[in-house]
């Protein structure tokens, strides 16, 4: 009898095998939907569609980019994690963007960070700290020695409340003490721009593909690239290590996650499908003539990443909730 049943159980588990194998390779059978949670036409929705043009043609199947915006990205991240984990929805994971949507209590976010699988990244946009072209801040330290001359008066903008740019200021806060910025939260780069421009407010924490054009045709004025290594779309602008800054570094990564349990295989698949395509050379053409710095990162090294990306908003979150004038 337990025979029997050994023998059955055997079965059992080979029939399911063969299917679940005949599941993963028959993927994909109809049309991919890549999701984006933001509005059309910012940049992660510019890269999306830049990559999804190219991959389809590799995967054999369309590549749909939806984008599903609201709540500084909750709402399509949100939608991401409630998804059938089969491949055929997945999306871009903007950090820390989706870190620390988590970490806020008062997002009451639904989902965490292992809801996703890291698939692989498109771009890192560093960070950077820009004025007026007429600003009196010239550089780094004149900007940090008037935050400590008269603190809470020298306004920063950044692009929304705990956004790499929010978290970027208090990273520079924390590298000079006595520092202390008055943060401005607004709604995006061009309301930076207005008024920063406009002369309302005197500093910027932005990111260099929001940016470049304007520093290059000399309307602003870039003092520092929050990266362990220069911008190639701004190469005379020093980085925030060789200003003394070393552990202020900061940029928005926009890279591609599918929900937890989605089969490995199918993972795997389509990280191959997406490193061929980001590599292909019309893909890093058309991202650098948008500004968008490529970095890649597949597998492993975007799992870690993520999580080390997870731990350093973890602080930085905590330090602006408690922190007067957030």
């Amino acid at each position: 009898m337990n025979r029997l049943l050994r023998t059955v159980s055997l079965l059992i588990l080979l029939a399911l095998f063969t299917v679940s194998g005949a599941i993963a390779q028959a993927y994909p059978t109809k049309p991919v939907q890549l999701m984006v949670a933001f509005p059309p036409g910012g940049s992660t929705d510019v890269g999306a569609r830049i990559v999804a043009g190219i991959a389809e043609k590799i995967l054999g199947q369309s590549i749909v980019v939806v984008n599903k915006g609201g709540a500084g990205g909750q709402v399509g991240w949100t939608d991401l994690s409630r998804q059938k984990p089969d491949g055929y929805n997945i999306g871009f994971l903007n950090l820390p963007a989706v870190n620390t949507t988590i970490l806020d209590p008062e997002r009451k976010a639904i989902f965490k960070a292992d809801s996703f699988i890291p698939v692989i990244n498109q771009v890192l946009d560093p960070g950077v700290i820009w004025v007026k072209a007429d600003s009196p801040y010239k550089t780094l330290k004149d900007l940090v020695d008037a935050a400590k001359a008269a603190p809470n008066k020298l306004s920063a903008a950044t692009t929304g409340i705990l956004s790499d740019d929010h978290l970027a200021i208090l990273m520079v806060e924390e590298a000079s003490p006595g520092s202390l910025f008055r943060i401005v939260h607004l709604e995006g780069s061009a309301q930076q721009i207005t008024s920063i421009l406009g002369g309302h407010i005197d500093v910027a924490f932005d990111n260099v593909g929001s940016i470049f054009k304007r520093v290059q045709s000399g309307e602003i004025r870039a003092l520092a690239v929050l990266d362990t290594q220069r911008s190639k779309f701004l190469s005379a602008v020093p980085t925030t290590p060789e200003l003394g800054m070393p552990n202020v570094i900061s940029s928005s990564t926009r890279g591609i996650g599918a929900p937890r349990g989605t089969p490995a295989s199918i993972v795997k698949q389509l990280q191959d499908v997406l490193k061929k395509a980001m590599e292909d050379p019309e893909h890093v053409k058309k991202l650098e003539d948008s500004g968008l710095g490529l970095r890649i990162m597949v597998g492993d090294e975007y799992a870690k990443y993520y999580r080390e990306t997870h731990e350093k908003a973890a602080k930085y979150t905590e330090w602006a909730r408690s922190r007067p004038n957030r």
